[in-house]
Order: C-alpha cells, then sequence, then structure tokens
C-alpha cells in the first residue's frame, strides 16, 4: 500500500531539517556566525520559508547545530575536574577545547556568544565555567598554576588559538598545538613575572552574530 501523506510529510520535514543542520555546520566552520540565513538555505537546498519553519532565528539554529560540541567540551571539562592532579586536569582542559575549536571557527563564536533563548545550551556552559573555576583555584592552590591566571584569560586564550588556526590555513591545528604548548609553559607558577591586569572578557560577551 502508498505511504500514508502524513508519514511523507514526517520524512521529508525530517530530511529538511538534517540537511539545514548540515549545511549550517558547514558554513558555520568555513565562514562564521555571521553569515547570511539565505546562504544556509541556499547551500542546504531549501527555500528560506522552509529554513525558517524550522529555525525561527538564527541563535536556534546555532544551538543546534554546536549542542554536540558543547556537550564534549562540558565532559573535558568534568574529566579534568575529576582529575586528582589539577594542573594536569588544567592542562587537558587547554589542550583539548584549544584542539575542538582549531577545527570549527563557528564552534569558536558559538562558545563565546550569549544565547538567552536558549536556556539548556547557557545552563551547561555555565556550569563548565563554573567546574573550571575551581579547577583554576585547585591548580593554583597546588603552586603549578601562576597566582594571577583568571576565569576571562580562558576567552583570551581562545581568541588567541582562533586567530592562529584561521590564519595558518590547512595547517591550523598544528599550529594551535605549537601557540598552547607555548601558553602552557607561560601559565606555570614557577618563574611567573608579574603581567598587565587581566581584560574584562567574558566567555559569553565577544562574539554578537549579524542579524538577518
Amino acid at each position: 500500500m502508498p505511504a500514508k501523506p502524513s508519514r511523507i510529510l514526517r520524512a521529508d520535514a525530517l530530511n529538511n531539517r538534517l540537511r539545514i543542520v548540515e549545511a549550517a555546520r558547514e558554513v558555520f566552520a568555513e565562514l562564521g556566525l555571521d553569515v547570511p540565513m539565505s546562504e544556509i538555505a541556499r547551500r542546504s537546498g531549501v527555500g528560506a520559508a522552509t529554513l525558517y519553519r524550522r529555525f525561527p532565528t538564527k541563535e536556534s539554529l546555532v544551538t543546534e547545530v554546536f549542542t554536540d560540541q558543547l556537550a564534549e567540551c562540558v565532559t573535558v571539562v568534568d574529566d579534568a575536574v575529576a582529575d586528582p592532579d589539577p594542573w594536569r586536569g588544567f592542562c587537558a582542559v587547554i589542550e583539548k577545547v584549544c584542539a575542538l575549536h582549531a577545527v570549527d571557527q563557528g564552534f569558536t563564536a558559538a562558545f563565546l556568544t550569549a544565547f538567552p533563548g536558549a536556556l539548556a545550551f547557557e545552563r551547561e556552559r555555565e556550569r563548565a565555567e563554573e567546574a573550571f573555576a575551581g579547577l583554576i583555584r585547585r591548580a593554583q592552590d597546588a603552586g603549578r598554576l601562576r597566582a594571577d591566571f583568571v576565569l576571562e584569560d580562558l576567552t583570551l586564550v581562545l581568541l588567541a588559538n582562533g586567530g592562529v588556526a584561521a590564519g595558518a590555513g590547512g595547517v591550523g591545528p598544528i599550529a594551535s598545538r605549537r601557540l598552547v604548548g607555548f601558553l602552557l609553559q607561560s601559565f606555570r607558577a614557577e618563574g611567573a613575572a608579574r603581567l598587565p591586569p587581566p581584560a574584562p572578557l567574558g566567555l559569553d560577551r565577544m562574539y554578537c552574530p549579524a542579524p538577518d
């Protein structure tokens, strides 16, 4: 018997959604979050009306695309917090999160963007921030991490890593690992010199996707 129209419609709608998300993931990785929604519709092969029916705002599309990557970052932080050696855990967070960001510029922007309408996304990022802040304090109390490192410095690291990865082109991940190696050496408490005060760089204040 022929498939019922409602079943065909559901399958078609799901296929459109998957095409939109995959196209958005590729476009965000290539061009960042400022890409127009019309370009995502063009690459996905669906009409603008279909795209906006599935994702009424760019915020809703961005959070859909990057939820899995955020979950991976949260897992990295949770594993680091569970490590009895706080310095090793701290280094693992910097290394692994920067590696994730080096291969996807869109995720760098998404991680540093406030999404007030996406409560689950925001809660997970805030939880990761709080856990990493506790890891910073433990590494400093152990005398391994320089005393003037603050949570805002993580944003500084991600911005530097994103710039290096983007500027290095095809060897971005290699350049990122080199940068992270230099940075971790500078974060050691031993021989740490006095630095200028930190910039007010909250993780949710760096990017604001341009409206369509």
